[in-house]
């Protein structure tokens, strides 16, 4: 008897609940089925953008294996318009890499400047893309434009630093500044995790610089 006067209490209470809240709780359910159902269609609509793009992406690849370059260049361009995920960066930074390849060096540091100072764009390819434009005015532009582009790199915490180093190194040695170039090369030679090849590039280059007889 006393079970069933509970099981009645319980059962008038959830209808009093329900006569009360119902309304709110069915609101409730039907939002987030709604917005399950929406985040599921996002993360499709994401998922097949971003197949598409790589497969452009890819496509344009085969064409500037092909040696298609204007029809590589109008495809990652376009790419880089309406693409989706990472793709576009990758079309900009494939696209400053075919204008290095076809000879536009002025107009591939520019491409590789402008993506090394995009903030939408990851940091690792941002310095990527900064230390391409570095190494690229070596040979083109002045020691301070490869220190604007590359010096920022050097820390000792940086993953890219002798990169870096070795590319203000090359230029200072370039502009005859062999102080600075010599600076630059021993920061790489007494540097312990400092890659093997980088490393004996930079002893190499020390040892012209004593051989010059320019720096002390």
């Amino acid at each position: 008897f006393i079970r069933e006067v509970n099981e009645e209490l319980r059962s008038d209470q959830i209808k009093g609940v329900w006569s009360r809240y119902g309304k709110i709780i069915i609101a409730a359910a039907v939002l987030i089925i709604l917005g399950t159902a929406g985040y599921r269609g996002y993360e499709y609509w994401q998922s097949h953008n971003a197949s598409q793009s790589g497969d452009r992406f890819l496509a344009a690849l085969k064409l500037a294996g092909e040696n298609k370059h204007d029809e590589a260049l109008a495809a990652l361009q376009a790419l880089e318009q309406d693409g989706t995920g990472g793709y576009p960066v990758l079309a900009r930074m494939r696209s400053a890499a075919l204008l290095a390849e076809t000879g536009d060096i002025a107009g591939a540091i520019a491409a590789f400047s402008a993506v090394g100072k995009e903030s939408s764009a990851p940091e690792a390819m941002r310095d990527v893309a900064s230390l391409r434009a570095a190494w690229l005015l070596i040979d083109t532009g002045s020691y301070e434009q490869v220190s604007a582009e590359a010096e920022v790199m050097t820390g000792d915490n940086h993953a890219l630093r002798n990169s870096a180093r070795e590319a203000l190194g090359l230029s200072a040695y370039k502009a005859d500044d062999m102080v600075r170039a010599k600076e630059w090369f021993q920061a790489i030679v007494d540097d312990a995790v400092a890659p093997r090849n980088v490393a004996s590039r930079a002893q190499i280059m020390l040892d012209n610089i004593a051989a010059s007889g320019k720096a002390p």
